[in-house]
Formats: structure tokens, sequence, C-alpha cells
């Protein structure tokens, strides 16, 4: 088979997994809008649109229905995506690995672009993890799960926190520094100072990106279960779970109802343990790390990647209903140009958050009102998507994407 063919050529979806894409960036938009995108403003009194109550009921939402479980999804389709373009290559006998790696520095750079406006921004990380996805492709199945649960399980956290315990009693913190810096008076940082998109880009750079990394790879470990997450894509492609789905509607009803279970049996299991200084985490300074903290922990990511099972699988199952279905298919067009909206999303947040720009005004909005003009955003971008892709074959960060992986322009306009 010639090995110069190309995969540029539009292939045949899996409809389900496009809208599923969608669906999670639902979660995502209303999570950043509660947060501001990570974007602060200097504080003000001037509160707007603030309903006490409902803004509560909604932070609850935000914090125990979305944070974390929608954003497994989209990590998770990542994974699923690999397997997807890798397996399609092999298929048509085309030698994918140089290309892919290609891209995945290409989206790299595009995530790094886009920390310029939003520091929240996760795609930077799945490029990395992308190109640790490839020496896995061909792994066995049994070795990818006992990675999954060394993963899941607090491996790496457990690593570092016993090496961070031995050495507690050996390195002493000089509480004398330590005091002064206490009293060192606080300026206002630059970006807040003289507000400008070079000054924040600035900060994103130099003092959040040093964070996101060590929130994803320290103590934390937030990056683990994302990749964790990227494997289990891989194993269901694999299995060609979303390829059998209407063979299997009864069995996935069961894996739909195990998922729930598990998630309230580990709710329930960490509401017995003490609450977590999660404080120790990020600046242990000293403190011995305590076993309960690190079990909290594991419980909390693997209460998280079931919760998230736990929603893609309730979505699938009502994508799947004939009644529901034709309702849920309108968010299809959104998961296909999943790069753009998710870019754009950033964008949009940094306009509205940024010292530079709006921020002045929409960071004084109370949580359900942004929560608001999240679902605003997200209804408009359906809209745009849908007229979009009526006219185009692709989004244009993926038109662009996908010309770059390629060295050269891609069919972009429907003939």
């Amino acid at each position: 088979m010639d090995k110069n063919i190309s995969l540029s050529s539009p292939l045949k979806r899996i409809t389900v997994l496009d809208a599923l894409r969608g669906f999670a960036l639902l979660g995502v938009i209303l999570m950043h809008m509660i947060q501001h995108f990570g974007i602060r403003s200097l504080p003000s009194e001037n509160e707007f649109l603030s309903f006490p109550v409902l803004d509560e009921a909604v932070q609850w939402i935000g914090n125990n229905i979305i944070m974390g479980r929608f954003i497994n999804i989209f990590a998770f389709l990542f994974g699923l995506s690999f397997f997807i373009q890798m397996d399609r290559a092999t298929k048509k006998g085309v030698d994918f690995r140089l290309r892919f790696v290609w891209r995945m520095i290409l989206l790299l750079v595009m995530g790094l672009l886009a920390h310029s406006f939003f520091n929240l921004e996760i795609i930077s990380l799945y490029a990395f993890f992308g190109l640790l996805m490839l020496p896995l492709y061909r792994v066995k199945n049994w070795v990818l799960l006992v990675i999954i649960a060394f993963l899941l399980l607090g491996g790496p956290r457990i690593i570092q926190a016993v090496d961070h315990n031995s050495s507690v009693e050996i390195e002493q913190t000089d509480t004398t520094e330590r005091a002064d810096n206490e009293q060192r008076p606080r300026t206002t940082p630059e970006h807040l100072a003289n507000p400008s998109f070079l000054n924040s880009a600035i900060h994103n750079y130099k003092e959040r990106l040093p964070g996101k990394i060590n929130y994803q790879f320290g103590y934390f470990g937030r990056g683990y279960v994302t990749f964790a997450l990227f494997i289990i894509g891989l194993i269901i492609g694999r299995i060609r779970f979303f390829e059998r789905l209407d063979k299997r509607k009864k069995h996935n009803f069961y894996l739909f109802i195990g998922f729930a279970l598990m998630t309230l049996l580990i709710i329930w299991v960490r509401t017995m343990l003490p609450p977590p200084d999660l404080s120790i985490l990020f600046r242990p300074n000293g403190q011995y790390m305590p076993s309960s903290l690190l079990a909290v922990m594991t419980l909390q990511d693997l209460e998280l990647v079931f919760f998230s099972g736990t929603l893609a699988l309730g979505f699938t199952l009502l994508y799947q209903n004939l009644k529901f279905g034709k309702y849920l298919e309108v968010l299809s067009p959104y998961g296909r140009t999943a790069l753009t909206n998710y870019i754009m999303q950033g964008v949009i947040g940094a306009l509205l958050f940024a010292p530079w720009a709006l921020g002045s005004t929409f960071s004084n909005w109370g949580v359900a009102s942004l929560f608001l003009l999240g679902i605003v955003i997200y209804v408009v971008q359906i809209v745009c998507s849908k007229y979009w892709l009526k006219q185009f074959l692709y989004g244009p960060l993926e038109w662009l994407w996908r010309s770059g992986t390629y060295l050269k322009f891609q069919p972009f306009r429907k003939k």
C-alpha cells in the first residue's frame, strides 16, 4: 500500500463523540465563568446582579457537579481520538507517528499562545500527554490498566510525599526569613497596577505557568489523573466501545448504574474522613504530610473519575434514545469545532475578566449571573458552529491545525 497516502480527507465520524465533546465543553465554560477564567482583577465593593441565595446554590453546583468532572470527559475523549487517528492510519497503511508528533507540537504552540489570554487553558498539557501516548499505543491492555491504577491511586503523590516526609526533620525551615517575608508589604502586581494585555500575558507566563505545572505534577497531581484518562480513552477505543453502542444498550445501562453507585460509595467513604488541609499540598513549608490527606486526595480523584464516567454514560444513553437523541445531536457541530470553541471561550473570558478589558465590570457580577452568561455564550457558539459547518468542512482552528499537520493547505469550503 502507498505509504504516502494522507489522512487529510474527511473521515466518517462517530457523531455521539462529537456531541459528548460538546457536552463536556458546556461544563468547562460554566466552571470557567464561575472562576473568572482564572483572571484576577482589583477587588471592588460594587457588586452587580448578585443574588446571595441563588449564587450560593450555583457555586455548590459548580464545586460538586461540574468542577473536574466535565474536563475529565474532555481528556478522556482526547485519548480516544488519539486511538482513532492511529487506528485509521494503520488501516490505510500510513505511518502517522512522526506526523502526530508534529501535530502535538503545533497544539502545544496554540496552547501556549492561548495561555497569554487565560492561564486555565489545558491544551498545552494535552499536547505533552499526546506525545507520551505514542509509546503506549501498542502496549498490552493489562499493562495499561496497571499504569492507570498507579496514577489514579495516587502513586506519584505518595512517592513525592514519602520523599518529602523523610526530609522534614532534616531540612529546617528558616523561620526568621519566613517572618521577614510575611512582614514585607505587598505591592500591587504590575498587570493590575498598569493593566494591559502585554502585562497580563507576562504575568501569565512568569507567575501562573509555574503554578499550573505545580498543580498538575506537584502534590496535588491533577495531571496524573488527566493522563490516566487519556489511557482509559485508548483502551475504550481498542474495545470499539462507541462503535458497538447499539448492540450494548442494556449493558451500558448497567454500567451507568455501576458508575453511579461507585461514585456515591466513594463520596460516602470520603465524608467519614476528616476534611483535608489542601494548603499543605501547595506549600508544604517543612510540614509533615499525613497519610489521611493522601487517602482523601486519592478518594477525591477516584470520585471525580467515576462521576465523569457516570455523566458520560448517562449522556450516551440519552443520545441513543430516539426521543432525546435528536435534541442532543445539536451539540455535534459544537464538538466537531471543539478546538476553535474552546480557545474562543478563553479569549471571550479574557475580554470579560481581564483588568485591561472589561474586568472592572464583569468581575463584580454574581456567580449565578455569570453562570447564565456562560450558557448564553455557549448557545451562541452552538449556533455559530452549526452554520459554519454548513459552509466549511472544519472549524477555523481545526483547519489551520490540519493544514499545519500536513504542511499544505487542506480543503476547507464544502463543494
